[in-house]
């Protein structure tokens, strides 16, 4: 089969297309023949030298999420689930491949009506966008802001976020990543590259959805009412948002953190259903801006590095 393997930290140019043996699936285990293949921001940072905080070490295959078809399954495994489509959820490993071997508990009906590129689109981003909407439960009426609204999971915590009744605000960069944002239901746009974006969004707000971290994040959190609720799980600024956090407590803030997204294999499985359901229903519509071949993974990290893509960014076999 064909693969992207990473063979050292390095710029986009270490993703490099191989060749490598086709995997066979173990106990209690099945292989996807993937349709398309999830891509992240963290993905970039990861083979840029952050392998390490990760548990991640060269070679290895990025990747860890793609939807597709099951073309084989191991033992103790229903037979029936042979041509099904299917999305192999969160927590799978090295998905940059066209065969890729998932548990069981990691994998997730595709549901009729929905195509397997945007089912890819909902894997990671639709899992933690329903999970932090869930979690902070944004009420009808509050002001909500969203930092990287533009970016694969900004674009659907910015529709769950109208769809609870939200007064929503849409932090981007650009014009067109902007007109993208108000198209999705955001009340307010701000670019938050021009100096004073804050003095944009008009006022304090109940909500921080913070996917952009680093200063940003700081300048946002400083828009939070006392008392209000702040999810600060974004960090492709290079940080995250360096909160005291006696100002936190001090103000009374309900604050989440990247650890409370990261969902066990069944909790992100049952979250990864609710996404797609949603998307089947009309309520969510996941954004691809761009598709790339498999072998091209580089152009795509390039691209994603670059901030030239809105939505989500897909790798098709």
């Amino acid at each position: 089969m064909r693969a992207v393997r990473v063979d050292g930290y390095g710029g986009p140019e270490v993703l490099v297309p191989v060749e490598a043996p086709d995997p066979e699936p173990g106990a209690g285990e099945v292989v996807v023949r993937a349709g398309a293949i999830d891509t992240l921001y963290v993905e970039t940072q990861i083979r840029g030298g952050w392998g390490e905080a990760f548990g991640v070490r060269p070679p290895y295959v990025p990747g860890g999420a793609a939807a597709g078809h099951v073309s084989a399954v191991g033992e103790g495994v229903d037979p029936g689930l042979l041509g099904r489509r299917v999305l192999a959820a969160p927590g799978t490993k090295g998905t940059y491949a066209e065969l890729i071997r998932v548990p069981l508990d990691l994998l997730v009906p595709v549901p009729d009506g929905l195509g397997i590129p945007e089912a890819a689109a909902l894997a990671h981003d639709g899992v933690t966008a329903t999970g932090i909407t869930e979690a902070i439960a944004v009420r009808p009426g509050e002001r909500v802001l969203i930092l990287g609204a533009a970016g694969g999971m900004g674009t659907l915590l910015v529709q769950l976020a109208r769809a609870a009744g939200a007064r929503v605000v849409g932090a981007a960069r650009g014009a067109a990543k902007l007109a993208l944002v108000r198209e999705l239901g955001a009340d307010v746009v701000v670019d938050y590259t021009d100096p004073g974006w804050t003095e944009g969004v008009g006022g304090p707000v109940d909500v921080l959805l913070d996917g952009v971290g680093g200063e940003l994040g700081l300048a946002g959190f400083g828009l939070v009412r006392d008392g209000g609720r702040v999810s600060a799980h974004g960090a492709p600024s290079g940080g995250f948002a360096a909160l005291d956090p006696a100002e936190v407590a001090a103000r009374g803030i309900a604050l989440r953190g990247i650890a409370e997204v990261r969902f066990g294999a069944a909790e992100t499985v049952r979250l990864a259903g609710a996404a797609m359901a949603g998307a089947v229903a009309g309520r969510l519509r996941p954004v691809i801006g761009r598709t790339f071949p498999l072998a091209a993974a580089a152009d795509a990290h390039r691209a994603i590095e670059s901030r030239a893509i809105p939505g989500k960014a897909l790798l098709l076999p």
